[in-house]
């Protein structure tokens, strides 16, 4: 027998697998990696809320043309400085909309260090006649300011104008629905009750509207209708419109 004949081979020991992590192990590691994410999350939310960096050091006003900008300050009662996180922007809203004025207001923080105030004004539908002055209203009856009101506003004739009269807001239904060209031609809108709107135009003439109900096939007979010799336009029944 030769001796590489005699010499035996050891049999190689099988490679042991590695160890796998409990599953327990695992857990904790996962609930540590999360604890300290959130760590990191609320240490930035809480540097944030008080950082001087991201404070407020300019406000814009948007929108605001015949509300002073400054009236529009102190109803925001904002302190430069305040962190924006810390501005609550509802409650700023609602102060700056208390404002006449004032149709809606948006208050917005823009990073890193602005607050945009964002304004819609009232605009003037009618004017009504008041012992005080002259009152304006909004499309939405609202009055909201004693001034001489703007060129080409209709006078409003009802009994209690504002904004929960059905007098009022057939008016302002019955306006919005004229074309364009005879709007201008307004001057006065009487409504003694929501059924009996009629409007008188800068030359004297009457249009007899009655009230609001097919006001879109009234707008189309009364324009015709206008061409037409006579005092009192009657377009309160569309199909047998006449003409006084």
């Amino acid at each position: 027998m030769t001796p590489a004949s005699a010499t035996r081979t050891r049999p190689r020991r099988a490679a042991r697998p590695a160890r796998r992590p409990s599953g327990r192990s695992v857990r904790v590691r996962t609930v540590l990696i999360g604890a300290a994410v959130v760590a990191a999350v609320l240490g930035l939310i809480a540097a944030a809320w008080l950082s001087p960096l991201l404070s407020v050091r300019n406000v814009e006003v948007v929108g605001a043309t015949a509300i002073p900008q400054d009236e529009v300050l102190a109803r925001l009662e904002l302190a430069e400085g305040t962190p924006l996180l810390q501005v609550d922007t509802a409650a700023a809203a609602q102060r700056v909309a208390t404002l006449p004025r004032a149709a809606s207001v948006r208050v917005q923080r823009v990073y890193p260090s602005t607050v945009r105030v964002t304004v819609t004004e009232r605009e003037a539908v009618f004017f009504v006649d008041a012992p005080d002055g002259t009152h304006s209203l909004d499309a939405d009856g609202v009055d909201f300011a004693v001034e001489p009101p703007p060129m080409l506003t209709p006078r409003l004739v009802t009994p209690g104008p504002g904004p929960g009269d059905p007098a009022t807001a057939a008016a302002i239904e019955v306006l919005e629905a004229l074309p364009p060209e005879l709007r201008v031609q307004v001057g006065e809108v009487a409504a003694p009750s929501a059924s009996e709107v009629s409007l008188t135009l800068h030359d004297g003439r009457i249009v007899v509207w009655g009230g609001v109900e097919r006001s879109e096939r009234k707008a189309q007979v009364v324009l015709p209708l206008l061409t037409q010799p006579g005092r009192t336009y009657d377009v309160a029944g569309p199909d047998l419109p006449t003409v006084r």
